[in-house]
Formats: structure tokens, sequence, C-alpha cells
């Protein structure tokens, strides 16, 4: 592996083995996230719905790491065209830099000029196997432009995970007061901490129309939740300002999940505990990675009414916190969970060690096979 600036947070993998190992080392993290979300459904930590919506985040997160791999396939080839290298957080989460989905997103809407503006695949194939044997040499200018082909398809196809996907209402049935139950979800690639947050929201809705369909309140409510996704607000702060901006939506349960950071002694720098455990285990190409999984929850725990206007009142929240040691004024939820993800060999050496402060954290350990055993 090249070596780069140690001294850069964001760095760029210039090396073409380099870059390959690292999109390989991120297909196999988020094969096991669905696997461990399985693991948490068979707990009853989540429901069947909730489920389905995390892992289909979690699968257009790992369409995002493909077509970025096809992006930089050619990542420290001589192409004939000047061209970056994958930024990626080496200090803080492991993950690729925040302006990389942004040009993800720019290329996303320029992806039929593209297309049509190049060869397809057959005739990419065919102009390439005439180079070699024709003329006896790579085609790397060729490749270069395959790479580049196969990456706007990706785009074309859609379905990744973006730097803002907006909110999603699901409904989850009707309460005896005519009351609606919904489930909103959506996702944002935090550009402070450069990891990928997903929220869960239920909500109970006594307004006259449907939520999803109420062309008055659905704007405004995806606009609202997608400004207040920011990882350094508290779930109360999110969660309240929402119950005092509609006075008919009510939210009684909101879960944050801070997907990394992403802990390999071959691409990150982060210190601590972890970096130790990693140094200890040395395990092989493709086992010497931890990744970090945090869950946060706020739930309301009773109504009040407030007065609003002269004659009428509305409800509002009274959410609960976490009542140890006072820590729910602090962290502004309900519970906060944290949980790594982590390769047999690793583990074993984290259980051996005891470092302080993972005792409480969950371990999900995956065998070389990719099967998920739990430990606390």
């Amino acid at each position: 592996m090249t070596e780069t600036d140690l001294t850069q947070d964001h760095v760029g993998l210039t090396d073409t083995f380099a870059a390959r190992r690292y999109f390989q080392k991120f297909e196999t993290i988020t094969g096991h996230l669905a696997r461990v979300a399985g693991v948490m459904e068979r707990e009853g930590r989540f429901t069947r719905a909730e489920v389905k919506v995390v892992g289909t985040y979690v699968q257009r997160l790992a369409w995002t790491f493909r077509a970025l791999s096809l992006k930089y396939l050619l990542t420290g080839r001589d192409t004939g065209t000047v061209f970056g290298a994958l930024a990626i957080d080496r200090v803080e989460s492991g993950f690729p830099v925040f302006r990389e989905l942004l040009t993800m997103a720019n290329d996303a809407l320029q992806t039929e000029r593209h297309l049509a503006g190049s060869m397809s695949v057959p005739e990419l194939k065919t102009a390439m196997i005439s180079q070699i044997v024709g003329e006896l040499s790579i085609p790397t200018k060729l490749q270069f432009a395959m790479s580049q082909r196969l990456y706007y398809e990706a785009l074309h196809r859609g379905e990744l995970f973006w730097a803002r996907n907006d909110p999603q209402a699901q409904w989850l049935g009707n309460l005896d007061d005519g009351r609606r139950r919904y489930m909103l979800h959506w996702a944002v690639y935090d550009s402070q901490v450069n990891l990928p947050t997903i929220y869960l929201m239920e909500l109970e809705d006594s307004g006259r129309t449907g939520l999803p369909v109420d062309d008055r309140r659905w704007p405004e409510v995806q606009t609202h939740l997608m400004a207040q996704s920011v990882a350094g607000l508290k779930l109360l702060t999110i969660a309240g300002g929402f119950d005092r901006d509609f006075d008919d939506l009510h939210p009684k349960r909101l879960r944050r999940f801070h997907v990394g950071p992403m802990y390999s002694l071959a691409f990150t720098r982060q210190s601590g505990p972890m970096r130790t455990v990693l140094e200890e285990a040395r395990a092989p190409v493709g086992q010497d990675w931890t990744l970090a999984w945090t869950e946060e929850v706020l739930e309301s725990e009773r109504v009040e009414q407030e007065k609003s206007g002269w004659f009428s009142s509305v409800d509002r929240e009274i959410f609960a916190l976490d009542p140890f040691a006072g820590r729910g004024a602090d962290t502004g939820a309900t519970l906060t969970e944290r949980a790594i993800i982590m390769p047999a060999r690793p583990y074993q050496v984290l259980a051996e060690m005891e470092p302080p402060g993972f005792r409480d954290v969950r371990k999900f350990v995956v065998s070389e096979s990719g099967q998920v055993v739990s430990y606390r």
C-alpha cells in the first residue's frame, strides 16, 4: 500500500490494490450488517418492518460503495486522464468523506449525457480485445472508459445511499380514536462526522388528511426533519421541536443509528483500545477490521395538555430520559446502546484484554462463513 501523509485527516487512496482492498472490506462489512439486523429481529429489538427499512438503507450503502469502486477502479494506473483518488476520513470515521457523496449526486444528474456519449459495454470489450491482439498492449485507457461507463450505469439504476435520503412514510395502522400510526424513516450522510446515519420515527397523526397525502403538511414535515438531521443535535431537541411545530403530529418514538466508525490498521489511524486490539490480533487481510454501531432511542413517557389559543388545547409529548446518574439530560435520549461488529480473531483479543469501557458494549462476532453470534 502506498504511504500517504498521516498528518492529514482526509487522505486519498492512490494505490490500485489499496483502493480495491478498501472496497472489498466494505463489501464484506455491509453484508454482515444485514445479518446483524436479522439477529436483532430475532431478539425482539427490531420489528420485521424496521428490519426491512434498515436493511434497505444498508443495501443502498453497499450499492454506493459498489458505484464508487467502479469510479476508482483504475486508481493508481496511467489512464491518460487527470483523475483523483478516493478521499477517506482516516482519523474519525474510516468512511469516504462527505464530498465524495456530493460529487456522486452531481454525477447522477448527468448520467444520460455521459452514457449517450460513450461506447456501450460490448463495444468497449471489442475495442479492448482488438488492442490486446492487434497492438499487443494493455488497453488501460479503454479499461478506464469501461470503469466510468459502469459507474454511470450504476448511478442511472439509482437506489443508492445519497448525502440526503428524504423522509418516507409507512402506514402502521389506525387507532380507536381515529388517529393513524406511521413510521417515518430517512437517512443522511452526516457531513460533520462522515458517517451514514439512519432515523426512524413512530408517530400518531390526528390530522384530517393522512400525512403522506397531505400536500400542506408532508412537504413541510420532510423539510423540517432533514434540517434537523445533524449528529450534533440530541434526539430530545429533534423530537421536541417536531412536537411543538406540528400540533396534529405526535412523535412517540425516535431512533437514530450511527453506522461507524470503521477501524482498520490498513486504512485508519484512530487511537485507543480498539487500535491495540487490532494490532494484537494480527488478523489476515479481510479480517483486520471492526465497525461500531450506535443506537439512540427516545420514547414518549406521557402526554400533557397545553393551552392553544383561547378555547382549545393540544397534546404535548413528555419524553422519558435515561434515569441512570442523570445521563438522560446529557444524552437527550431514553436509551443509548453501543455495539461493535468484528471478525472472530479480533474479538478473541478483545475478550482477553477486557479494556475499560467495553463491558457494556454489545459484540456481534462474524465467522469466516458469515455466521453472526451476539455477545454481551
